[in-house]
């Protein structure tokens, strides 16, 4: 367990590293494009969750972020011998701090990373890092399943 908490550490701090330094060098509303028609960077600030929804609710947002670190928690201790919960949980963890984080000594999350040829929500690392454990967490689930099945 020692290694997913420096892990844990590590995500957290890039997720601020990232959005202090498009706060630094990008001015709020402006777009920096990356990969023309793929991917850019603009800086916003969400005060919402996706698409904005439930914009300037903070304390829900702090409510379930606390009740969601404390269920992951428990489970990081519950599967503490399991490596691939692990790295799952981890990845959800960091997400969910680097966000919490914003909203609590913000107010609002830094939004940057913006897809350029679909409409979806400008988001960051962290949500990144909670994409990436949801769909770790749910492969190895899967690969547990299909092992355990009976055959044929």
């Amino acid at each position: 367990m020692g290694l997913s908490t420096v892990f844990i550490i590590l995500l957290f701090f890039i997720d601020q590293w990232i959005k202090h330094t498009v706060v630094a060098t990008i001015a709020l509303g402006a777009t920096h494009t990356v990969l023309p028609g793929v991917f850019s960077l603009t800086y916003i600030r969400n005060d919402g969750a996706a698409w904005s929804m439930l914009a300037g609710q903070q304390w829900f947002f702090l409510i379930i972020s606390v009740a969601a670190l404390a269920v992951m928690i428990w489970f990081l201790f519950r599967y503490r011998t399991n490596w691939q919960y692990e790295i799952g949980l981890a990845f959800m963890i960091a997400g969910t701090l680097g966000n919490f984080y914003d909203r609590l000594v913000n107010g609002f999350v830094v939004d940057m990373f913006q897809l350029d040829f679909i409409n979806f929500p400008i988001f960051n690392f962290a949500d990144s890092c909670l994409t990436v454990g949801v769909i770790w967490i749910m492969v190895v689930l899967f690969l547990e399943d299909k092992s355990e099945a009976p055959h044929a």
